[in-house]
């Protein structure tokens, strides 16, 4: 009785998108969410941020879904930009039905003064990754604002990034999201923390 949005992402192929997306819409999602945004979704690959730090890529992808499905087609975008409108109207002039902001922000956690290897390390090695949770929030709350309040972005946007508690939820309700999405205290706490917020 619940809406379900499925959320994939793949390299910059026009055939691969389209037979993930149609995959994905025959399970019966009610819509699907194209992450353009995951700072460690195989970079080198093409995928995640790689295509959402562009505005021109950005729009490829989403007219290539959009054509292929006739479920909304929502964006998730990468703060990893100077100007997320720019890329936020190439998804929405090629069919974006709404926009997810933000993905997690690209950062280092810290080093290891034992071993001078960036944290956390697999056997020694480690790599960029995305932070989440309560830190990237005012980041969060900007893009939100800055989206839900350009005329050329005219559909709903969906915020993400530090949603913690109803009040986190409110704020980015008050500056125009239309939903939220909650990963990092859901992870944390469980899904109880849902009914806490739908309370709030």
């Amino acid at each position: 009785g619940k809406g379900l949005i499925v959320s994939f992402m793949s390299n910059p192929e026009k055939e691969r998108w389209q037979e993930l997306a149609r995959r994905c819409a025959g399970t019966g999602a009610d819509c699907l969410e194209l992450n353009l945004s995951c700072p460690h979704g195989m970079p080198d690959q093409g995928m995640g941020a790689a295509i959402g730090q562009s505005p021109e890529l950005t729009g490829r992808v989403v007219d290539w879904v959009s054509s292929a499905v006739s479920i909304p087609v929502l964006v998730k975008l990468t703060p990893n930009v100077t100007d997320m409108r720019l890329v936020a109207r190439a998804a929405v002039q090629n069919g974006a039905a709404g926009i997810s902001a933000i993905n997690t922000v690209k950062s280092i956690l810290g080093v290891d003064l034992d071993t001078f290897v960036p944290i956390p390390a697999v056997d020694g090695s480690s790599a960029f990754g995305g932070l989440s949770g309560p830190a990237i929030k005012p980041i969060a709350l900007r893009f939100v604002a800055e989206l839900a309040s350009d005329p050329l972005v005219p559909v709903p946007v969906s915020g993400i990034g530090g949603i913690c508690t109803w009040a986190d939820a409110a704020e980015f309700l008050l500056l125009g999201a239309t939903t939220v999405q909650v990963s990092t205290w859901v992870m944390r706490f469980g899904y109880r923390i849902i009914e806490d917020l739908v309370e709030g």
